[in-house]
């Protein structure tokens, strides 16, 4: 007789089997969805997918919906992998999906859009949220594979521009469904390096299934926090994903990446010569003329000093001098010249001279006789004479005008 069991032990037994079973715990498939609900509360996805024949119910919990690079919808061709289990309330087995992708070209041409237009509005992509890349960086973290023709094309470039380039390799998957999971660690790992000035994100060319994994959001949001400088270098010149534009700037292939990254030290060096060169002809310029103003002030100085006025006032007071010498001598023999003169005239009108030329002074009563009209008949007169003199009595007096 069969063991009687309740409804809840069976469904935990069948939900044993079904996890048990390996090939039912990483399994994917496809078809469209059907009656795709989000709870907004939970964030978690309930849907259907379904074909031709059949449908089977699939949960993806809020973990996985955060991380999905589109908006699902009904009638959506998708890929969903997970593993399947057991609904235990209701008895029903569902799949678990970790991922979805949508299935088709045009699905992802649809999903690629709509993430973008979702995390433009959020303001991922807004410029003033870029960041300059350094000019001269001095280490490079490379977030890519170790093995993939991108890091030695960025190698070989970085030889030829600046050989003593430095980098730090973050080796990543760059496809697969484990890739964006590396990426956005690689990408912290770097971004928390101090000396890490520049993070290049690169990978070679491929379909763009190979490239769908830079669409991913968890990559595009950690693209945008990180503080270090992002340059994007995924695939070629006209391929374009999500990482594309929330990188502070992007290159169109992986060697260009090093070309924007690294600057051509050849011409560096031109630069920094024809600088020097520049300034030092600017200070041989700038010596020569303040050579010219140092010679100016010492000529002024040799001109205005003190030293220099006291010679000249030497000069002058000697020179004044002599000039004063010669002024009184000029003067003592114009002044010798008039008391020679003087004294002539003084020697001229010298009574007694006149008395030499045998002249006599008559005086009467200590006057000198000018007029006979000075004294009467009997009158005592002297006589000055040049030797000597007499006293005289008139004795007879006769007017007769002797000077006319």
């Amino acid at each position: 007789m069969a063991e009687i069991i309740g409804v809840s032990a069976l469904n935990t037994y069948v939900r044993s089997l079904l996890e048990g079973n390996e090939a039912l715990q990483d399994i994917a498939i496809k078809g469209e969805i059907s009656n795709f609900n989000r709870n907004y509360k939970s964030g978690h996805c309930y849907f259907s997918i379904k074909d031709a024949k059949a449908s089977v119910r699939v949960v993806m919990f809020r973990t996985a919906a955060e991380r999905l690079a589109f908006r699902p919808e009904n009638g959506m061709a998708v890929v969903a992998r997970g593993r399947v289990t057991l609904y235990e309330r209701d008895g029903t087995y569902q799949m678990n999906a970790e991922y979805l992708f949508p299935d088709g070209v045009g699905a992802a041409q649809m999903a690629f859009e709509q993430l973008r237009a979702r995390l433009e509005a959020e303001g991922l992509f807004d410029p003033q949220y870029k960041k300059p890349l350094p000019r001269m960086p001095g280490k490079i973290g490379l977030v890519t594979s170790k093995t993939g023709a991108a890091l030695q094309d960025i190698l070989q470039v970085a030889q030829r521009r600046c050989p003593l380039a430095q980098f730090v390799l973050a080796p990543v998957l760059v496809q697969g469904d484990k890739a964006p999971a590396g990426i956005v660690r690689a990408v912290k790992i770097l971004d928390e390096m101090e000396d890490v000035e520049l993070i290049l994100i690169a990978r070679g060319g491929g379909s763009a299934e190979d490239l769908w994994v830079f669409n991913a959001e968890e990559v595009a949001r950690a693209v945008y926090l990180a503080a270090t400088p992002v340059l994007s270098a995924i695939g070629h010149e006209t391929d374009f994903t999500i990482l594309d534009f929330v990188a502070d700037a992007r290159a169109p292939t992986p060697s260009a990446a090093a070309e924007m990254a690294l600057p051509d030290m050849s011409q560096e060096m031109a630069k920094t010569m024809h600088a020097f060169v520049y300034i030092a002809n600017n200070i041989q310029f700038r010596i020569d003329s303040w050579y010219n103003v140092l010679q100016r002030h010492r000529q002024d100085l040799q001109r205005y000093s003190p030293q220099n006025k006291a010679r000249n006032y030497a000069k002058y007071l000697k020179e004044a001098g002599r000039r004063a010498q010669r002024a009184a001598r000029q003067a003592l023999a114009a002044k010798q010249g008039q008391l020679q003169t003087a004294a002539a005239l003084a020697a001229g009108l010298n009574p007694y001279a006149v008395l030499a030329r045998g002249y006599s002074v008559a005086t009467a009563g200590g006057k000198p006789l000018h007029s006979v009209a000075q004294v009467a008949p009997g009158a005592d007169v002297r006589l000055v004479l040049p030797d000597g003199k007499l006293k005289c009595k008139v004795l007879e007096k006769t007017e007769e005008r002797m000077v006319p």
